[in-house]
């Protein structure tokens, strides 16, 4: 039986894919918007629902909810990350002048991580020698090893603006009901909610090794938990106010 992977391995295959560099992978950001758009406007769809106000306000609330809350969501993103490439940028730095100062010690720590991984002898003194051969490379390794970061991180911007969109797009979803005036709105507004819910996880799926229906019914139980305290939490006001 063939198996069909996900890339070729023929040596001109695998020369351009290296050549093009690790891409940035924004699923993290599209997942984290898109369930907090979907759950936060669906909580506001609950609340009006509960205190018994018309539809209009529901839209004018739901359509504040995802831009309000939309740029907030893509603001802290852009802080964490820019946060995280300052703290990247921090620990290279820091790795360059410890490199400047004592060359020897920062070979010394190479040494001992590759010992560790079971080279010895003159095999580890010949990694030893290329790793540090290449400063980028070498200040590559030591962020990885002793930090634990990656190689790079993604942009701010194009992190958060994909929060955004994702927040946006999937945020809108509870709303089409009270826009398209349909009969039974907060039922298909639920329904919605739910179905986007699963159609994030099921397009997850796709970078991870978790089958489409599993990942789409994990974030289903996940959402749903969300959506169903937001609508529990409608039904608390409406009888407390």
């Amino acid at each position: 039986m063939t198996i069909a992977l996900e890339h070729e391995h023929s040596p001109s295959a695998i020369r351009d894919r290296l050549a093009q560099g690790p891409r940035n992978s924004y699923l993290r950001d599209l997942v984290y918007g898109g369930i907090d758009g979907s759950v936060t406007t669906f909580a506001v769809v609950s609340g009006v629902v509960g205190a018994a106000l018309s539809p209009t306000v529901i839209l004018i609330l739901g359509v504040a909810n995802l831009l309000g809350d939309g740029f907030s969501m893509a603001a802290s993103n852009y802080s964490g990350t820019r946060t995280e490439k300052q703290e990247h940028d921090a620990m290279r730095a820091r790795e360059e002048r410890h490199i400047d100062v004592d060359p020897e010690g920062e070979r010394e720590e190479v040494r001992q991580i590759f010992a560790s991984k079971g080279f010895d002898g003159a095999e580890l003194e010949r990694v030893v020698e290329i790793v540090t051969a290449d400063r980028d490379r070498w200040i590559d390794l030591m962020l990885a090893e002793e930090y634990g970061l990656p190689p790079q991180v993604r942009p701010p911007l194009a992190a958060a603006l994909n929060t955004f969109v994702a927040f946006v797009l999937c945020g809108a979803m509870p709303l089409v009901p009270f826009v398209a005036r349909m009969s039974h709105p907060f039922a298909w507004s639920l329904a919605l909610t739910l179905i986007v819910f699963f159609l994030i996880g099921s397009a997850k799926s796709r970078w991870l090794t978790v089958s489409w229906w599993k990942a789409g019914l994990e974030t289903l139980g996940i959402g749903g938990a969300a959506a169903a305290l937001a609508f529990m939490a409608g039904l608390v006001m409406k009888h407390a106010v």
